[in-house]
């Protein structure tokens, strides 16, 4: 089943909420549908994309929490030690910041469009930064 479409940059994607694992991340963020931001390249945590969300505090907690996430497995960090963000994986990652490993909520999964996630992450590193909208499907 499909929760959201995922479009960032020139690509689009469908993913589904981890509401049995983190149903408190997966309300809180559908509260906040139609999402809108853009979607950089991280620093610290490998072959990801990110969205920095600065001090915002939505107050979350640690659900379904993971520092490896696997491609698609979009994780938000509700902050803390760190900013607030959300990471968007496509290949390889530990997730960190400059003070050190992280772990973030896996709230939703990539469904259709997993083929994209790397070219996405390498047009976003060699070019810059993207649109991204999350919307209910």
């Amino acid at each position: 089943m499909t929760d959201i479409a995922i479009n960032a940059g020139p690509y689009a994607f469908t993913a589904r909420f981890e509401r049995e694992a983190a149903p408190l991340t997966c309300a809180r963020f559908e509260s906040l549908l139609p999402y809108r931001e853009r979607l950089i390249h991280v620093r610290w945590s490998g072959e990801a994309c990110w969205i920095p969300l600065g001090t915002l505090d939505l107050g979350l907690g640690y659900e379904n929490a993971t520092s490896f996430p696997a491609p698609g497995q979009i994780l938000l960090y509700p902050g803390g030690i760190s900013e607030t963000e959300i990471l968007f994986p496509y290949g390889a990652v530990r997730f960190a910041s400059k003070v050190g490993q992280l772990a973030g909520n896996h709230f939703l999964t990539i469904v259709e469009g997993l083929d994209q996630l790397r070219p996405l992450g390498a047009l976003t590193l060699w070019h810059g930064a993207h649109d991204v909208e999350f919307t209910r499907i």
